[in-house]
Protein backbone atom coordinates (compact mmCIF):
# COMPACT_ATOMS: atom_id res chain seq x y z
CA UNK A 1 0.00 0.00 0.00
CA UNK A 2 1.29 3.47 -0.89
CA UNK A 3 1.60 6.04 1.89
CA UNK A 4 0.25 9.56 1.70
CA UNK A 5 2.55 12.50 2.27
CA UNK A 6 0.73 15.20 4.19
CA UNK A 7 0.95 18.96 4.18
CA UNK A 8 -0.56 20.49 7.27
CA UNK A 9 -1.69 24.05 7.80
CA UNK A 10 -3.04 24.64 11.30
CA UNK A 11 -6.68 23.96 10.50
CA UNK A 12 -6.75 22.13 7.16
CA UNK A 13 -4.60 19.79 5.13
CA UNK A 14 -3.81 18.62 1.64
CA UNK A 15 -2.32 15.16 1.46
CA UNK A 16 -0.85 13.50 -1.59
CA UNK A 17 -0.95 9.78 -2.27
CA UNK A 18 1.54 8.46 -4.86
CA UNK A 19 -0.06 5.86 -7.15
CA UNK A 20 0.78 4.05 -10.39
CA UNK A 21 4.14 5.07 -11.87
CA UNK A 22 4.09 8.81 -11.30
CA UNK A 23 0.55 9.97 -10.44
CA UNK A 24 -0.50 11.85 -7.35
CA UNK A 25 -4.00 11.69 -5.87
CA UNK A 26 -4.74 14.69 -3.65
CA UNK A 27 -6.92 14.64 -0.53
CA UNK A 28 -8.33 17.83 0.98
CA UNK A 29 -9.35 17.34 4.59
CA UNK A 30 -9.38 18.67 8.12
CA UNK A 31 -8.72 16.98 11.42
CA UNK A 32 -9.81 13.37 11.81
CA UNK A 33 -12.54 12.25 12.08
CA UNK A 34 -14.14 14.38 9.41
CA UNK A 35 -14.92 14.83 5.75
CA UNK A 36 -12.51 14.65 2.80
CA UNK A 37 -12.46 15.64 -0.86
CA UNK A 38 -10.33 13.65 -3.34
CA UNK A 39 -8.87 15.16 -6.53
CA UNK A 40 -8.25 13.00 -9.63
CA UNK A 41 -8.30 9.49 -8.16
CA UNK A 42 -6.41 7.28 -10.61
CA UNK A 43 -7.12 4.15 -8.57
CA UNK A 44 -9.37 3.43 -5.61
CA UNK A 45 -7.82 1.04 -3.11
CA UNK A 46 -4.85 3.13 -1.90
CA UNK A 47 -7.22 6.06 -1.41
CA UNK A 48 -9.79 3.94 0.44
CA UNK A 49 -7.09 2.49 2.67
CA UNK A 50 -5.67 5.90 3.49
CA UNK A 51 -9.03 7.55 4.21
CA UNK A 52 -10.05 4.68 6.45
CA UNK A 53 -6.74 4.79 8.33
CA UNK A 54 -7.27 8.51 8.90
CA UNK A 55 -10.89 8.13 9.98
CA UNK A 56 -12.13 10.28 7.10
CA UNK A 57 -15.37 10.04 5.12
CA UNK A 58 -15.33 10.88 1.43
CA UNK A 59 -17.78 13.68 0.63
CA UNK A 60 -16.73 14.64 -2.91
CA UNK A 61 -14.48 13.76 -5.85
CA UNK A 62 -13.07 16.45 -8.15
CA UNK A 63 -12.03 15.61 -11.70
CA UNK A 64 -9.90 17.86 -13.89
CA UNK A 65 -10.27 15.85 -17.11
CA UNK A 66 -11.36 12.52 -18.51
CA UNK A 67 -8.12 10.53 -18.81
CA UNK A 68 -8.32 7.17 -17.07
CA UNK A 69 -5.38 7.88 -14.76
CA UNK A 70 -7.48 10.72 -13.31
CA UNK A 71 -10.91 9.07 -13.08
CA UNK A 72 -10.16 5.33 -12.90
CA UNK A 73 -10.60 5.10 -9.14
CA UNK A 74 -14.00 6.79 -9.00
CA UNK A 75 -16.18 3.65 -9.37
CA UNK A 76 -14.38 1.95 -6.49
CA UNK A 77 -14.60 5.01 -4.28
CA UNK A 78 -18.34 5.27 -4.96
CA UNK A 79 -18.80 1.63 -4.02
CA UNK A 80 -17.34 2.49 -0.61
CA UNK A 81 -18.96 5.95 -0.30
CA UNK A 82 -22.02 5.92 -2.62
CA UNK A 83 -23.27 9.33 -1.44
CA UNK A 84 -20.09 11.18 -2.47
CA UNK A 85 -20.55 13.92 -5.04
CA UNK A 86 -18.61 13.67 -8.31
CA UNK A 87 -17.75 17.12 -9.69
CA UNK A 88 -16.45 17.47 -13.25
CA UNK A 89 -16.79 19.41 -16.48
CA UNK A 90 -20.36 19.24 -17.70
CA UNK A 91 -19.07 19.53 -21.25
CA UNK A 92 -17.29 16.19 -20.76
CA UNK A 93 -20.17 14.25 -19.26
CA UNK A 94 -19.93 11.51 -21.88
CA UNK A 95 -16.32 10.81 -20.95
CA UNK A 96 -16.81 11.37 -17.19
CA UNK A 97 -20.13 9.57 -16.84
CA UNK A 98 -20.38 9.29 -13.03
CA UNK A 99 -20.48 13.01 -12.34
CA UNK A 100 -23.29 14.26 -10.12
CA UNK A 101 -22.46 17.98 -10.34
CA UNK A 102 -21.53 19.53 -13.67
CA UNK A 103 -19.34 22.63 -13.61
CA UNK A 104 -17.72 25.01 -16.07
CA UNK A 105 -15.13 27.75 -16.01
CA UNK A 106 -16.27 30.65 -13.85
CA UNK A 107 -18.32 28.52 -11.47
CA UNK A 108 -17.77 28.80 -7.72
CA UNK A 109 -18.17 25.99 -5.22
CA UNK A 110 -17.99 25.58 -1.46
CA UNK A 111 -16.30 22.42 -0.20
CA UNK A 112 -15.51 21.64 3.43
CA UNK A 113 -16.44 25.23 4.23
CA UNK A 114 -13.99 26.82 1.78
CA UNK A 115 -14.62 28.61 -1.50
CA UNK A 116 -13.25 27.18 -4.72
CA UNK A 117 -13.18 28.59 -8.26
CA UNK A 118 -13.42 26.52 -11.44
CA UNK A 119 -11.08 27.56 -14.27
CA UNK A 120 -11.54 26.47 -17.89
CA UNK A 121 -8.04 25.50 -19.05
CA UNK A 122 -8.24 23.62 -22.39
CA UNK A 123 -5.14 22.52 -24.24
CA UNK A 124 -4.22 19.10 -22.90
CA UNK A 125 -7.84 18.05 -23.50
CA UNK A 126 -10.80 19.98 -24.92
CA UNK A 127 -12.67 20.33 -21.65
CA UNK A 128 -9.90 20.35 -19.05
CA UNK A 129 -10.70 22.34 -15.92
CA UNK A 130 -8.70 23.33 -12.85
CA UNK A 131 -9.74 24.18 -9.30
CA UNK A 132 -8.35 27.22 -7.52
CA UNK A 133 -8.83 27.72 -3.79
CA UNK A 134 -7.83 31.30 -2.95
CA UNK A 135 -6.83 30.24 0.56
CA UNK A 136 -7.08 26.97 2.39
CA UNK A 137 -7.12 27.29 6.15
CA UNK A 138 -4.89 29.63 8.12
CA UNK A 139 -1.13 29.13 7.76
CA UNK A 140 1.09 29.44 10.80
CA UNK A 141 4.06 31.75 11.23
CA UNK A 142 6.30 29.53 9.15
CA UNK A 143 3.53 27.53 7.46
CA UNK A 144 3.80 23.80 6.88
CA UNK A 145 4.31 22.12 3.51
CA UNK A 146 5.49 18.64 4.19
CA UNK A 147 5.04 15.86 6.74
CA UNK A 148 3.36 17.17 9.92
CA UNK A 149 5.73 19.17 12.06
CA UNK A 150 8.17 19.94 9.27
CA UNK A 151 8.35 23.71 8.59
CA UNK A 152 7.70 24.97 5.09
CA UNK A 153 11.09 26.64 4.70
CA UNK A 154 12.95 23.38 5.32
CA UNK A 155 10.92 21.64 2.63
CA UNK A 156 11.25 24.66 0.36
CA UNK A 157 15.03 24.55 0.43
CA UNK A 158 15.05 20.89 -0.54
CA UNK A 159 13.12 21.38 -3.78
CA UNK A 160 14.34 24.78 -4.90
CA UNK A 161 11.56 26.94 -3.52
CA UNK A 162 12.10 30.42 -2.18
CA UNK A 163 12.21 30.77 1.65
CA UNK A 164 8.77 30.88 3.18
CA UNK A 165 7.25 33.42 5.50
CA UNK A 166 3.76 34.10 6.86
CA UNK A 167 1.22 33.29 4.15
CA UNK A 168 -2.37 32.39 3.42
CA UNK A 169 -1.45 31.13 -0.03
CA UNK A 170 -4.06 29.72 -2.34
CA UNK A 171 -4.02 26.21 -3.76
CA UNK A 172 -4.27 25.30 -7.45
CA UNK A 173 -5.24 21.78 -8.54
CA UNK A 174 -4.32 21.93 -12.22
CA UNK A 175 -4.44 18.30 -13.38
CA UNK A 176 -2.28 17.90 -16.49
CA UNK A 177 -2.39 21.47 -17.78
CA UNK A 178 0.56 22.79 -15.78
CA UNK A 179 3.40 20.65 -14.46
CA UNK A 180 6.35 21.62 -12.32
CA UNK A 181 8.75 22.80 -15.01
CA UNK A 182 6.40 21.91 -17.86
CA UNK A 183 2.89 21.71 -19.28
CA UNK A 184 0.67 18.98 -20.66
CA UNK A 185 0.90 17.57 -24.15
CA UNK A 186 -1.55 19.05 -26.64
CA UNK A 187 -3.63 15.92 -27.19
CA UNK A 188 -6.86 17.72 -28.11
CA UNK A 189 -6.13 21.42 -27.89
CA UNK A 190 -4.10 24.07 -29.67
CA UNK A 191 -1.08 26.15 -28.70
CA UNK A 192 -3.41 29.15 -28.51
CA UNK A 193 -5.63 27.39 -25.99
CA UNK A 194 -2.73 26.18 -23.88
CA UNK A 195 -1.12 29.62 -23.92
CA UNK A 196 -4.37 31.22 -22.72
CA UNK A 197 -4.77 28.56 -20.02
CA UNK A 198 -1.25 29.09 -18.73
CA UNK A 199 -1.80 32.87 -18.70
CA UNK A 200 -4.66 32.27 -16.25
CA UNK A 201 -2.28 30.45 -13.93
CA UNK A 202 0.45 33.07 -14.38
CA UNK A 203 -1.98 35.74 -13.14
CA UNK A 204 -2.51 33.99 -9.79
CA UNK A 205 -0.60 35.17 -6.70
CA UNK A 206 3.01 34.00 -6.82
CA UNK A 207 2.77 32.11 -3.52
CA UNK A 208 -0.09 29.94 -4.84
CA UNK A 209 0.75 26.27 -4.25
CA UNK A 210 0.62 24.27 -7.48
CA UNK A 211 -0.61 20.69 -7.06
CA UNK A 212 0.01 19.03 -10.43
CA UNK A 213 -0.92 15.42 -10.92
CA UNK A 214 2.36 13.83 -12.06
CA UNK A 215 5.93 13.63 -10.83
CA UNK A 216 7.58 14.86 -14.04
CA UNK A 217 9.70 17.61 -12.53
CA UNK A 218 13.19 16.20 -13.02
CA UNK A 219 12.57 15.31 -16.68
CA UNK A 220 10.90 18.64 -17.42
CA UNK A 221 13.74 20.64 -15.91
CA UNK A 222 16.41 18.50 -17.55
CA UNK A 223 14.81 19.33 -20.89
CA UNK A 224 14.55 23.02 -19.95
CA UNK A 225 18.24 23.04 -19.01
CA UNK A 226 19.08 21.60 -22.44
CA UNK A 227 17.15 24.47 -24.06
CA UNK A 228 18.49 27.19 -21.75
CA UNK A 229 21.82 25.82 -20.44
CA UNK A 230 22.98 29.22 -19.16
CA UNK A 231 19.87 29.90 -17.07
CA UNK A 232 21.00 29.77 -13.42
CA UNK A 233 17.49 29.50 -11.96
CA UNK A 234 16.69 26.39 -14.01
CA UNK A 235 20.04 24.79 -13.22
CA UNK A 236 19.70 25.43 -9.50
CA UNK A 237 16.18 24.07 -9.38
CA UNK A 238 17.14 20.98 -11.40
CA UNK A 239 19.91 20.16 -8.96
CA UNK A 240 17.55 20.62 -6.02
CA UNK A 241 14.78 18.42 -7.39
CA UNK A 242 17.23 15.68 -8.33
CA UNK A 243 18.40 15.65 -4.72
CA UNK A 244 14.81 15.59 -3.49
CA UNK A 245 13.87 12.63 -5.68
CA UNK A 246 17.03 10.75 -4.74
CA UNK A 247 15.90 11.13 -1.13
CA UNK A 248 12.42 9.84 -1.97
CA UNK A 249 10.75 13.24 -1.55
CA UNK A 250 8.02 14.61 -3.83
CA UNK A 251 8.68 17.79 -5.78
CA UNK A 252 5.01 18.77 -5.49
CA UNK A 253 3.65 21.26 -4.57
CA UNK A 254 5.42 23.91 -6.55
CA UNK A 255 4.50 27.61 -6.52
CA UNK A 256 3.37 29.96 -9.25
CA UNK A 257 6.30 32.29 -8.60
CA UNK A 258 8.78 29.46 -8.98
CA UNK A 259 7.14 28.35 -12.21
CA UNK A 260 7.26 31.88 -13.61
CA UNK A 261 11.03 31.88 -13.07
CA UNK A 262 11.89 28.36 -14.23
CA UNK A 263 9.08 27.00 -16.43
CA UNK A 264 9.77 27.78 -20.08
CA UNK A 265 6.12 27.32 -21.04
CA UNK A 266 4.98 29.99 -18.60
CA UNK A 267 7.77 32.21 -19.95
CA UNK A 268 6.69 31.75 -23.60
CA UNK A 269 6.03 35.10 -25.26
CA UNK A 270 3.10 33.94 -27.41
CA UNK A 271 1.34 30.80 -28.71
CA UNK A 272 3.86 30.35 -31.52
CA UNK A 273 6.75 30.29 -29.06
CA UNK A 274 4.85 27.84 -26.88
CA UNK A 275 4.27 25.58 -29.88
CA UNK A 276 8.00 25.49 -30.62
CA UNK A 277 8.74 24.61 -26.99
CA UNK A 278 6.05 21.93 -26.90
CA UNK A 279 7.42 20.32 -30.07
CA UNK A 280 10.92 20.37 -28.60
CA UNK A 281 9.72 18.79 -25.37
CA UNK A 282 7.73 16.12 -27.25
CA UNK A 283 10.78 15.14 -29.31
CA UNK A 284 13.33 15.33 -26.48
CA UNK A 285 14.86 11.96 -25.57
CA UNK A 286 17.04 13.11 -22.66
Amino acid sequence: MQQALTTAPIAQRVSLIPVLNDNYVFVLHGASPGQAVVVDPAVAQPVIDWLEQQGLELSAILHTHHHHDHIGGTPGLLQRWPEAAVIASGADRERIPLQTQAVAGGDRLTLLGHGLQVLAVPGHTRHHIAYYMPSWGQMGAAGSEGPPGEPLDSVASSIGLEPAGPTSAGYLFCGDTLFAGGCGRLFEGTPEQMYASLRQFAALPEDTRVWCAHEYTVTNLAWAASVEPADPAIGTRLEAVREARAAGEPTIPSRIGLELRTNLFLRAADPAALAVLRSSRDDWKG
